[in-house]
């Protein structure tokens, strides 16, 4: 087992949100992320790339730690 670092739990927390957030539009058609942002177009796109770079982190801790096998 290895320590996480505070980009990997800053990860688990993006990627949280953005999962809770579709979530959210699927079943009640409320974009939680929006409603926080106020709708700003610009800080919207800033977050949801936030949550895809997070995504890529944490396909990278999985690999890292051997859960996932990658052929080479």
């Amino acid at each position: 087992m290895f320590k996480l670092s505070i980009l990997d739990k800053a990860s688990f927390f993006l990627v949280i949100l953005g999962a809770l957030n579709w979530g959210s539009i699927g079943i009640l058609n409320f974009n939680f992320i929006y409603f926080l942002v106020g709708g700003t177009p610009f800080i919207l796109r800033i977050i949801y790339v936030l949550v895809f770079l997070a995504a890529i982190d944490l396909l990278y801790l999985l690999v890292k730690g051997n859960v996932i096998k990658v052929k080479s």
